[in-house]
């Protein structure tokens, strides 16, 4: 049985879940997991179901070894620094969305990747089932306009968590809705490319004690289309969708129900519990962990085209 080795940086929400889901499909396609995480404090609890799954809990990076995988879950502040201990000591890097916070798009990704360096940064709700839906739809829609949404009350995120202690809440963590959803720019540019002209206003408006930005609105024009997007942290009703405005009517991609609405009115269900565009996504990033060299789908300099993007720098 092939063994499969990965080091782990960041036990979080994010890195516990991408840890198990490894260990799931690693398990399904008959590979044997080897999972080292390197920790800056040994004696902080674990999340459940993580110990068991570690063969190593490590503090010093001069000591690691050579890994098939490495996943960069820490804060987003953190990530230059984490992909610097890791320079040529793992064959693929999964990287969390954002790859740098707001104040580090200029870090040289030349100096932090190895030359060939295989390497994917998050973007979850490509693989989602009712994104896919809309993708597969999407050549004979011809849309003239998108409307897009993220609303939801950051401190219902982390149930159990005081929201004021996350990383969301503090600007200098790499904090702030403006890239923290990141995600509806990933997949505008996934889905449209990137516009000629955008416009952005951001800002701390409600009464959540944070210290970074809760609602970020902008304006993007395209050559074929103009988009709107909203994000905030505020809302108290959670919404996620894209509304495409079309000759033959509206297609709604409404990803919190599941559901994709074509301007027939037809309505294809795609609900699924969240953890599948996960499993998706993960199961991608081992098949291109084990395939030929080359660009992933989304690779960080793109990423990192898409961080300045929600920035409101065009330029790369």
């Amino acid at each position: 049985m092939q063994t499969v080795t990965a080091l782990m940086i960041g036990l979080g929400s994010i890195g516990t879940r991408h840890l198990k889901n490894l260990a799931a499909l690693c398990s399904r396609r008959g590979l044997t997991l080897q999972a080292d995480a390197l920790r800056s404090d040994l004696s902080r609890p674990l999340r459940p179901g993580v110990e068991e799954l570690l063969h190593a809990q490590l503090t010093d990076a001069d000591a690691l070894g050579h890994y098939d995988l490495a996943f960069i879950t820490n804060p987003t502040s953190l990530h230059a620094d984490a992909l610097r201990r890791v320079y040529g000591k793992a064959d693929a890097l999964f990287i969390e969305k954002p790859i740098f916070s707001a104040e580090q798009t200029g870090e040289d990704l030349d100096a932090l990747l190895a030359p060939g360096q295989k390497a994917y940064v998050a973007a979850p709700m490509r693989w989602c089932g009712t994104m896919l839906a809309l993708k597969r739809h999407l050549p004979e829609l011809h849309p003239y306009c998108a409307r897009v949404i993220c609303s939801s009350y950051l401190p219902d995120w982390r149930p159990g968590v005081d929201y004021r202690t996350v990383y969301s809440a503090h600007k200098a963590l790499g904090g702030g809705v403006t890239i923290d959803l990141i995600h509806e720019w990933d997949y505008l540019v996934d889905l449209f490319g990137v516009p000629e002209e955008i416009y952005n206003f951001k800002g701390h408006y409600s009464e959540l004690e944070i210290d970074s930005d809760d609602v970020s609105v902008y304006i993007a024009r395209y050559p074929h289309l103009l988009a709107e997007v909203h994000l905030d942290y505020f809302g108290r009703g959670y919404r996620r969708a894209i509304e495409l405005f079309c000759p033959a009517g509206s297609c709604v991609a409404d990803f919190g129900a599941g559901t994709l609405t074509l301007p027939d009115g037809t309505v294809e269900h795609c609900e699924e519990e969240v953890n599948e565009r996960y499993l998706r996504e993960m199961s991608y990033f081992l098949d291109y962990a084990a395939g030929p060299a080359g660009p992933s789908v989304n690779p960080p300099a793109t990423a990192r085209d898409v961080l300045k993007l929600t920035l409101g720098e065009l330029n790369s």
